[in-house]
């Protein structure tokens, strides 16, 4: 199969080409516009450093609204589209055009090219943050109640790709993330932040009174759930979850991140939460039917995994890059 990866520089989207490239028969091109987000270009460029030598694996840097679809789209087969604006607080205020311009209009831009160039499936990376507030375990067919500008411009992508599969049969799967995390999350995301503030012995923020709970998702386990939807039957026009093995309090998760580095951290309770969730909490009934998914990291060896990850970055970080973080 030829499989385009939009956002194949980021966190996820470069952990899945790797994956994707596993199967000897799968040929896969990258695409990533370098936005300017909280993850510096340099920290996106060194999660491509094993792809660019692959030998089935080609990259392409363009954003989405430029993109010749008459000369990427009609020799590829599947649409892995992750590409887009994360971040829920920085999305409130005028920074919301960003959010407009690379999750909605690109998204909306990318449905046109497959409608024109039909494909066999066009998988949009959706979000836990579009059900908003819930009680208990979430399932695809709770109504969703986005808390965050974030959330709503990720809803509006899923509301496009159910228009364009009614009006033009795109063949649309759509999943929605759970908290993911592990080597090469971005260095905005919780655990990140928390992992460098302890390499720098500065206290760690905690945004409310820390006892909000999360479903983690360790990014290996994400992956492999997302690659295997190229190969599942009957998912077209499907919503699903994709969560993980282990639920935790933000408290829970600093007591892990001090048991793996052997001392006491120090803990600096800021303002309250705000356009976020206090729970999360993922039924992935449906991916374990669709996709025989089963989430197999746990969170104690996840973090690990991702400490040892950040350690290793920082000896290579660009000098101007580490005087910003420490």
């Amino acid at each position: 199969m030829h499989i385009l990866v939009t956002g194949a520089a980021g966190f996820i989207g470069s952990h899945l080409c790797e994956r994707l490239l596993q199967d000897e028969n799968n040929q896969v091109t990258g695409l990533d516009a370098f936005v300017p987000t909280a993850t510096p270009e340099w920290m996106r460029k060194r999660n491509l450093r094993a792809l660019l030598h692959h030998p089935r694996f080609s990259f392409i840097q363009q954003h989405l609204l430029n993109v010749s679809w008459a000369t990427l789209l009609p020799n590829v087969d599947i649409v892995y589209h992750l590409a887009g604006i994360p971040g829920v607080r920085s999305s409130f205020g005028p920074d919301f055009e960003t959010y407009v311009t690379n999750n909605i209009l690109a998204t909306q831009c990318l449905l046109e090219g497959c409608r024109q160039y039909p494909v066999k499936k066009l998988i949009y990376a959706s979000t836990s943050s579009v059900y908003g507030e819930k009680t208990g375990q979430v399932n695809e067919l709770v109504p969703t109640a986005p808390l965050s500008p974030y959330g709503v411009s990720k809803l509006t992508g899923e509301q496009l790709c159910h228009v364009y599969a009614h009006n033009d049969q795109v063949p649309v799967v759509i999943l929605r993330f759970f908290t993911v995390y592990g080597p090469r999350q971005r260095p905005d995301m919780a655990f990140h932040r928390f992992i460098n503030h302890i390499m720098h012995s500065k206290p760690i923020p905690i945004y409310g009174d820390g006892q909000q709970t999360r479903d983690f998702t360790f990014v290996e386990d994400c992956v492999r759930a997302v690659a295997q939807v190229a190969y599942a039957d009957n998912v077209i026009g499907e919503t699903i979850n994709i969560g993980g093995k282990e639920r935790a309090s933000v408290l829970e998760c600093i007591s892990i991140l001090e048991r793996l580095v052997g001392k006491k951290v120090d803990i600096q309770f800021i303002r309250p939460t705000y356009g976020e969730p206090r729970h999360t909490w993922a039924d992935i009934t449906k991916a374990q039917s669709l996709l025989r998914y089963e989430p197999k990291m746990d969170l104690y060896r996840g973090l690990e995994h991702e400490m040892l990850d950040i350690y290793e970055m920082s000896t290579s970080m660009p000098s101007t890059d580490h005087d910003s973080l420490s």
